[in-house]
């Protein structure tokens, strides 16, 4: 998994690529998009959520400190970091 603590700034906002139900979970860097693959459904929130904990250990934070700003329900979200 790679590193992405250099983001780690406070108030930084980061635009997330969410590949639901994968057959491998991953994360990757391309240009100012991260793109997280994860094996969890897209129903009931759950490939979110399992994107936000990915998101969080990548940049060594907790994730109650990850706030989701826009995209609920599309692939493409905003996470804010408190």
């Amino acid at each position: 998994m790679s590193d992405l603590s250099h983001l780690a700034r406070p108030g930084a906002t980061l635009a997330v690529r969410v590949t639901p139900n994968a057959r491998r979970a991953g994360l990757e860097l391309v240009g100012d998009t991260i793109r997280i693959a994860v094996t969890e459904v897209p129903e009931g929130g759950k490939a979110t959520e399992a994107a936000r904990v990915t998101l969080a250990r990548a940049l060594g934070v907790a994730k109650s400190r990850l706030t989701l700003v826009r995209g609920a329900t599309a692939r493409d979200k905003l996470f804010r970091l408190d």
